[in-house]
């Protein structure tokens, strides 16, 4: 028989790799929000599209990816996690392909939303098989940041990858995608862990599925609609008009249900609504600080797109480097004070970019601002990901993964809403100054929401008789 130490060593290689393919997943649905900035004009260029219509080629993955997330996250709980990871993976890499290979807008469009679709089931499962594979505190702590290393690198490098490759052909862009999907999805089934499904049910509760679905779409909509058309067209606030009215019936079904959605002790669980706070506000600071900075490099400096796509590289390994010290500054700092610091010192960084977008040198008027809020950008990402799924049982991991991506990326889509209102059509460098103004209050809202959120140790409310007993963790996490 193997020593016992042979079998730990051979248990910490599978976790290990189990990591790998996970953080390669996450980059690739990273990777995909940001990597078509550059090559939008290009994109608009081949099929003479307007601006209006050039925008959902983003939204289009936003808005999917969005509006199913909480759906995903339930159906990892119910069917596990590896096997709609294999499902979604595959899907994600033909949807790739068929974007990469369209001939027409209609396809590429469609394509781009079947993306969206694939990584809102994908998120969920990967952050659950995380949860679960790695137990709660260091070790499960080292694993996000190991994760978010090159996870949350996937926003940046997506840029810079973006402008490389529209330098060939914006094609590209998306054909990058399929051989890393299939590779992940190939991979899967020899170095996931199996994780039984929920015992519950393996009926998904198909009423509330539809109007969350619903109400998300809707918002998602309506806010990409302010943001090329005004907050008061009509599309605009038909669009919010029906989402509140899906929201008052899914809430109403969801009171009703005996297996709801969304598991209550999950808005009962203050660490968790404090983590879906803080990827909000981590989306709406340095998460689209890559908007600005795209269209400030782009259209008033006139960088080219390969040009536009290095000025983020340092900003990338700033990012990477934070991720790689998030656990070691929690196990220091805990995760009250680690959070706040870091949404302090974002806010910090993108002031100082609003004081200098008047400069013209990209080392002195740039470069410090990106170094900042990179570095800020790598430790709130990990580590909203630790408050907020820390006191989550592994039943609820996939939907309390995706309440926390499905605020990080509406969030998104409203942040980018007000971005286009102050910028207005044809921004000049006081406009970028006041944008950048903007995403640096939504940092500071973060520090203060992580501040005085996480003051008390968390302890996740008891459930209702009906639903089985969650342990109770309590203390400031590591």
């Amino acid at each position: 028989m193997a020593p016992s130490g042979t079998g730990a060593a051979a248990r910490h290689r599978s976790a290990n790799a189990s990591l790998a393919i996970l953080a390669v997943a996450q980059f690739l649905i990273a990777l995909d929000y940001s990597i078509v900035y550059i090559a939008l004009p290009s994109i608009g260029g081949e099929f003479d599209l307007t601006e209006s219509t050039i925008q959902w080629v983003v939204s289009g993955y936003a808005v999917f990816f969005a509006g199913f997330l909480i759906v995903g996250g339930r159906a990892s709980d119910r069917f596990g996690p590896r096997r709609l990871f294999i499902a979604a993976m595959l899907l994600f890499g033909i949807a790739a392909m068929a974007g990469g290979l369209a001939s027409g807008t209609p396809t590429l469009l469609v394509a781009r939303a079947v993306q969206g679709v694939a990584a809102a089931a994908l998120q969920p499962a990967i952050i659950a098989l995380i949860n679960t594979t790695f137990a709660a505190g260091p070790e499960r702590n080292r694993a996000l940041s190991v994760w978010g290393t090159v996870g949350a690198s996937g926003l940046a490098a997506g840029v810079i990858t973006g402008g490389l490759l529209t330098t060939v052909s914006w094609r590209w862009v998306f054909l990058i995608n399929l051989p890393l999907a299939v590779v992940c999805a190939l991979a899967a089934p020899r170095l996931l862990p199996r994780i039984k499904a929920a015992r519950r049910s393996t009926t998904l509760n198909v009423p509330s599925a539809v109007l969350c679905t619903g109400t998300v779409l809707s918002a998602a909509l309506a806010l990409t609609q302010a943001s090329g058309k005004g907050w008061t067209h009509p599309s605009t606030l038909a669009g919010f008009a029906v989402a509140a009215v899906l929201l008052v019936a899914f809430l109403a079904r969801e009171r009703r249900s005996v297996k709801p959605l969304v598991d209550p002790l999950l808005t009962r669980t203050r660490w968790l609504m404090v983590g879906c706070g803080a990827t909000a506000l981590y989306m709406a600071s340095v998460g689209n600080q890559f908007f600005v900075v795209t269209l400030l490099v782009q259209e008033l400096r006139g960088y080219g797109p390969l040009a536009a796509g290095l000025a983020f590289l340092p900003m990338a390994v700033a990012i990477a480097l934070a991720n790689s010290v998030s656990a070691r500054i929690v196990a220091v700092l805990g995760v009250r004070r680690t959070l706040t610091s870091a949404f302090a010192v974002a806010s910090a960084g993108l002031l100082l970019l609003a004081f200098q977008t008047r400069g013209d040198s990209y080392l002195v008027d740039l470069l410090p601002g990106l170094l900042i809020t990179g570095f800020a950008h790598g430790v709130i990402y990990v580590t909203m990901f630790i408050a907020g799924t820390a006191d989550v049982e592994d039943r609820n991991q996939g939907v309390a993964g995706a309440l926390m991506t499905t605020s990080q990326y509406m969030s998104g889509a409203l942040g980018i809403a007000v971005l286009v209102l102050v910028l207005g059509p044809a921004p000049q460098q006081a406009d970028f100054g006041w944008a950048f103004t903007a995403t640096a209050v939504a940092a500071a809202l973060g520090g203060v929401l992580a501040w005085f959120g996480l003051a008390r140790p968390s302890s996740p409310p008891r459930p209702a008789p009906a639903v089985e007993t969650v342990p109770v963790t309590g203390g400031e996490k590591p």
